[in-house]
């Protein structure tokens, strides 16, 4: 195998943006699957995308009938963006008790597949303590694969059984180390402030950890750039504004003698460069899906994204597109909704990535989506992890592993 490029399945792919940024680190999907038909539209859309070998195998079907025998023992990583309904703050929180909850199935899936390494994303609503003892119950499944819920066992039941054998150290079969991570992506380069869970497990037998991923961009550079030398405006080409009364107390706290030493924010200004103003229900000659859809409105708690800040959480909607949070906000008050494209910029899609459906289902894609460049950090340094075990000399394969769990970081 090419030392540069490592199997891989992804389950619950939507758009592809955790796809995409998995492949442009190296990694190569032998199989895609996505039960929804507009996102399997539009996986099919990008095979210029996929492996240079080959595209994506796209499977539209829902993820419990999927049968991994083909590939069992010859996958390295997978990859989950496990439907985040039953544990969002919009929704109706019924967590484990919602027909969505997809956790089991990722559980069978490393059973079958013994991947080297998993990666599981969800939404931040999965820490409130509403859900606590069932996402330590996730975490326990995910160290112990193997140990399956037996007919008739209730999940509490099985989380029991799990921790006994976790406490007394008898389990000896299948087993991974297992961390998980809140990140805030517009801490990595992305024009968004969006909080995601990102749960990671190495198989125990690698002797290889997972490394908390560490920001490399920040608030305090963008107020700086903004409100003590106005690099952002002139980078823009504007007149420098002048500082809000809610950011006063903020700017002046920074040390005007010491300069952030990690990157500024992106903003939706940065996000959008270089991008038309779209028309209303006429498609851009030189842009895919960068149509305005009018009817936009602004409303108590949402009110849209500034021009000049990470835009809000972009958001799927349980019915429909939501209206404040995909909009954009200018300084007059007006609110209109992204367009697909710029949708896409915010969730750093490359501009000929292409959206298949309805405005309404190309919006929910990117509500779900993974931010592509969050994608590539992960993957890289599942590659990094990847590459050292390869090698005799960089990692020790452990006889008796010491199975762990641990929060990497809020």
């Amino acid at each position: 195998m090419d030392s540069k490029t490592w199997n891989s399945i992804e389950l619950f792919s939507g758009a592809g943006g955790l796809a995409l940024g998995l492949t442009e680190a190296g990694l190569r999907h032998q199989a895609v699957v996505e039960w929804d038909r507009h996102a399997c539209a539009t996986l099919s859309a990008n095979a210029r995308y996929h492996n240079t070998s080959a595209p994506w195998p796209v499977y539209e079907r829902d993820v419990r009938t999927f049968d991994y025998t083909p590939y069992a023992d010859h996958i390295e990583l997978l990859a989950a963006g496990v439907p985040c309904q039953p544990f969002s703050l919009g929704g109706k929180h019924n967590g484990h008790r919602d027909g969505r909850n997809m956790f089991p199935e990722v559980t069978r899936a490393i059973r079958e597949l013994r991947p080297k390494i998993v990666i599981i994303e969800n939404v931040k609503g999965l820490l409130r303590e509403k859900f606590r003892d069932y996402f330590d119950y996730v975490l326990l499944s995910l160290r112990m694969p193997e140990l399956r819920v037996r007919a008739e066992e209730t999940w509490w039941e099985h989380a029991a059984r799990l921790r006994l054998e976790a406490t007394e150290g008898t389990y000896s079969d299948l087993a991974y180390n297992v961390s998980y991570q809140l990140i805030n992506c517009a801490d990595y380069g992305v024009p968004q402030l969006r909080e995601r869970v990102f749960m990671t497990a190495v198989r125990a037998d690698l002797g290889a950890q997972w490394k908390p991923l560490q920001p490399t961009h920040c608030e305090d550079a963008l107020l700086w750039a903004q409100w003590i030398d106005g690099s952002y405006w002139k980078e823009h080409g504007l007149q420098a504004r002048k500082l809000p009364p809610r950011l006063k107390a903020r700017v002046e706290g920074l040390n005007a003698e010491i300069f952030p030493r990690l990157h500024r924010w992106q903003t939706v200004r940065d996000a959008l460069r270089r991008l038309p103003e779209p028309a209303a229900y006429q498609e851009h000659t030189a842009f895919d899906n960068h149509v305005a859809n009018p009817g936009a409105r602004s409303y108590l708690g949402h009110s849209g994204s500034p021009y000049d800040w990470p835009s809000k959480t972009l958001k799927a909607g349980v019915h429909g597109v939501p209206g404040g949070e995909n909009t954009l906000r200018f300084s007059n008050g007006r609110v209109r909704y992204f367009s697909v494209r710029e949708a896409a910029r915010i969730q750093t899609f490359p501009d000929d990535y292409r959206f298949r459906g309805a405005w309404c289902e190309c919006m929910r894609q990117l509500g779900n989506a993974v931010p592509v460049r969050i994608g590539r950090i992960l993957g890289d340094q599942a590659s990094e992890i990847l590459r050292a075990v390869s090698k005799s000399d960089s990692y020790c394969v452990s006889e008796s592993p010491s199975l762990q769990i641990s929060c990497v970081g809020d």
